[in-house]
């Protein structure tokens, strides 16, 4: 019995892991920038490509639809006034939700910026 149990824990060893899976995707003006979990980084000209399309060369390839918030909050309108009245028109990447589709048809919503997590005392 304690044979069969070690090769059964060999077996598993030798189990091939899974697909990596997105675990970030950032936006900049034109580029997304998507993480997989084996530390793969794939790019695509999101805004070329209309907000939708494929990660052809990344991994089994990975679909994208990036959905730009067209009404952010006050603030960021505030901001980006400023930052294109300083003369830098499209520094900041735009506020919108980033749907990366695996080969299995399985979605990963991200959001890019992403959020700011505040520390705790």
């Amino acid at each position: 019995m304690h044979k069969f149990l070690g090769l059964m824990l060999l077996a598993g060893c030798a189990m091939p892991m899974g697909a990596p899976v997105p675990q970030a995707a950032r936006l900049s003006v034109d580029v997304l920038t998507v993480t997989l979990s084996d530390g793969t980084v794939c790019r695509a000209d999101w805004a070329a490509a209309g907000g939708a399309g494929r990660l052809e060369p990344c991994g089994p390839g990975y679909g994208y639809a990036v959905r730009v918030e067209e009404n952010p909050n006050v603030l960021r309108k505030l901001f980006t006034g400023l930052t294109e009245a300083l003369g830098a028109e499209g520094a900041l990447a735009p506020m919108a939700e980033v749907v990366i589709t695996d080969p299995a048809g399985i979605d990963r919503v991200f959001v890019s910026p992403p959020p700011v997590v505040l520390a705790r005392d």
